[in-house]
């Protein structure tokens, strides 16, 4: 039986941390959900979007390499380390690969992990009714931990755990109600993370040069009335020269002459207005209160829709 891709629980943000037995911590991996569905036979991978993205990670398209179920539903986190700490521009390197070719040659030039926190079905039964901490013995008992697999630990003491995050720069910690049943496509409390390092999937609605080489993004969000806001540009981060070149080379294909903004850019003159298709996710440390960015990093560009880029996200 084919397994239908479903939409993940996902957690909600917080500022104040729970306490008390219930709950347990894990660390927040900075790299892209996945799901993995065995029907038995056939492996496919399955982003939070619902893409396929089986392809670019042949490393998990043997599942009873690394799990004993006969069919099963896993949830996690493919990630790509750099010196210890999870790089999602690594890992985009991977993932927005379309060729046998390059794909072929960059497993081994980006090694990744796929780390399981959760299970949603196993041997022909859906366990997502079951609470947290009986779905974690199950995943205990069916997951065989490699170089390329390995299963989330969970935490009781999350005040330390948050530290550590905080301590060897790590994206946030995620705390989860042992309780929970799996929500499927939902977004509640049972499950919240606190982020060191806030971060946005923002879309880019211009472009400003330097000596002729696109050195900055500027950047919007929609608003509940569909306008393009503008909330900063961004020139620092994780693209390197090749990037930019790139970038300069597809911009000029993309040039239009109105503003996407619906408001004022603080850099108007010399800005290049080009349709905004572009997605990037940014690093930033808060919101001004003029409405922008302060300190955006650009760490990516990811396949997600521009529309999906919303200020209330």
């Amino acid at each position: 039986m084919k397994l239908s891709p479903v939409k993940p629980f996902e957690p909600i943000m917080t500022e104040l941390l729970p306490s008390g037995d219930k709950w347990i911590a894990q660390i927040k991996w900075d790299g892209v959900r996945m799901l993995v569905y065995f029907d038995g036979a056939d492996t496919e991978l399955i982003n939070r979007k619902g893409n396929n993205r089986t392809r670019q990670y042949p490393e998990l398209w043997d599942t009873p390499a690394y799990c004993r179920a006969n069919s099963v539903i896993l949830d996690g986190e493919i990630i790509a380390l750099v010196e210890g700490v999870p790089s999602f521009h690594q890992v985009m390197k991977r993932d927005s690969l379309r060729q046998e070719q390059q794909i072929r040659a960059r497993v081994q030039q980006v090694p990744i992990v796929y780390m399981v926190f959760d299970i949603l079905y196993c041997n022909g039964e859906w366990v997502t009714s079951r609470p947290l901490h009986e779905r974690q013995a199950l995943l205990n008992q069916v997951l065989v931990p490699n170089p390329h697999v390995q299963q989330v630990p969970s935490y009781p003491d999350i005040p330390l755990l948050y530290e550590v995050s905080k301590q060897h720069q790590l994206e946030g910690i995620v705390v989860k109600d042992l309780n929970s049943v799996y929500a499927v496509n939902g977004k509640d409390k049972r499950w919240q993370k606190r982020k060191n390092i806030q971060d946005v999937n923002a879309v880019v609605g211009g472009v400003t040069y330097r000596d002729g080489i696109v050195n900055a993004l500027l950047l919007g969000l929609y608003d509940k009335d569909g306008r393009l806001i503008y909330i900063g540009h961004a020139g620092t981060g994780k693209l390197r020269v090749a990037d930019w070149r790139r970038i300069t080379e597809e911009a000029s294909g993309m040039i239009q002459k109105d503003r996407p903004f619906a408001n004022q850019t603080e850099r108007q003159k010399g800005a290049v207005w080009i349709r905004p298709v572009w997605v990037v996710k940014v690093n930033f440390l808060e919101w001004t209160p003029g409405g922008t960015l302060r300190q955006p990093s650009i760490q990516a560009f990811v396949d997600a829709p521009p529309e999906d880029c919303k200020l209330d996200q």
